[in-house]
């Protein structure tokens, strides 16, 4: 098949395509390299700021359209799978659906549909935005109040995510939280859920996993914009307690917005990945770090599991916000059993290969298609 996989987030696309065309497709990915992080793209579509900025990424969009027409498939990354507001992407969308054959989108980050849900108080015990029955410490946050509640609820954004929702062919969602979200929210689209694809042939450890480490190498990756809303800045403080109370046994190691290459290097040196907070699915930092042979302390609930079939192999330390001091318990109890660890490695890494390795991603996304 021809595709365009349009827009990026975690280089999930990215990912995608490099299997995608392993497999003999003709794949192009136009993104905006999932911004600081600038994994790879065939086409460049970075918006810079002000108003030099937004009139060079017009002009490079309008000698781009082109570009993105005559595909059997063009999977949008999102509703806002361009940096524009939702009156333009409605003449984008127009576009693709009349010069492709099939336009779907994979859910795969914030949208109006996985935002009601978090709000809703049924569907998820907790999310980003509460926790139990209380708001989290983002929704109680200044920029919540005052713009990130209005981005995904102004009528104009969620008018638009409906007109989109009737217009493609189909959602598929990466997460659990996504698919959940939609099987409720969007009944009538068709819905399947694929996972995040991890490249397993290249990401592969770089240190012995067979072997008890004397120190435990703790791995944390900020993001600035994001720490609250996911939860890091409450695994960080847990991760500095314990490495504090156990500096003889405990190295902590914390990495603000890298670039994915570096960002890569940086793990793979590490024992133990913590990585947000409030997922109910272990997401792309975590599931990179299995492949390499760390451990996760991250999302891992029975939902998530059940959709995935596996009852065996269950190698993800959840972390529950709902309990207190248990980020902690978790992390001392690494710590006083690290003899655990090259068993839990060797787990986490056969997982990875087993539900997210690319081969394994890519095929849900073609028999999606050819549905």
């Amino acid at each position: 098949m021809k595709i365009l996989l349009l827009g990026d987030a975690s280089n999930l696309h990215n990912t995608l395509a490099v299997e995608l065309r392993r497999e003999g497709h003709s794949v192009v990915v136009a993104s905006d390299g999932s911004r600081w992080m600038d994994t790879d793209r065939d086409i460049t579509l970075r918006r810079g700021s002000g108003m030099l900025g937004t009139a060079r990424y017009l002009g490079k969009l309008a000698l781009t359209l082109p570009r993105l027409r005559g595909y059997d498939v063009v999977q949008l990354a999102g509703p806002m799978f361009l940096q524009l507001r939702p009156e333009k992407l409605r003449h984008i969308l127009s576009y693709l659906r009349k010069h492709n054959r099939r336009v779907m989108m994979t859910a795969l980050a914030t949208d109006p549909t996985y935002y009601a849900a978090c709000h809703d108080g049924t569907t998820y015990r907790y999310s980003d935005y509460r926790i139990g029955g209380e708001p989290s410490p983002f929704t109680l946050s200044r920029e919540y109040r005052e713009r990130h509640h209005a981005d995904w609820t102004l009528p104009a954004v969620t008018a638009y995510h409906a007109h989109l929702l009737e217009q493609v062919d189909g959602v598929v969602a990466c997460l659990w939280e996504y698919y959940a979200a939609y099987r409720r929210y969007a009944p009538r689209v068709a819905l399947s859920y694929s996972g995040i694809p991890i490249d397993t042939d290249r990401l592969v450890p770089q240190r012995s996993i067979d072997t008890v480490p004397e120190r435990i190498r703790l791995f944390i990756g900020i993001q600035r914009e994001r720490t609250i809303l996911k939860g890091t800045d409450r695994l960080l403080a847990a991760a500095r307690r314990v490495a504090a109370r156990h500096p003889d046994r405990v190295e902590l190691d914390v990495v603000e917005n890298l670039p994915y290459k570096q960002y890569i290097g940086r793990m793979a040196q590490a024992h133990v990945i913590l990585d947000q907070l409030y997922s109910y699915t272990p997401a792309t930092n975590a599931l990179i770090g299995m492949a390499q042979g760390l451990v996760a302390l991250s999302g891992a609930e029975p939902e998530y599991y059940s959709l995935i079939g596996e009852t065996a192999n269950r190698p993800i330390v959840n972390v529950s916000p709902l309990v207190e001091g248990d980020i902690e318990r978790q992390l001392e109890a690494l710590v006083e059993r690290r003899d655990r660890l090259p068993a839990m490695a060797a787990a986490s890494r056969a997982f990875v290969v087993k539900h997210n390795a690319a081969p394994v991603v890519a095929s849900r996304f073609v028999e999606m298609w050819r549905k």
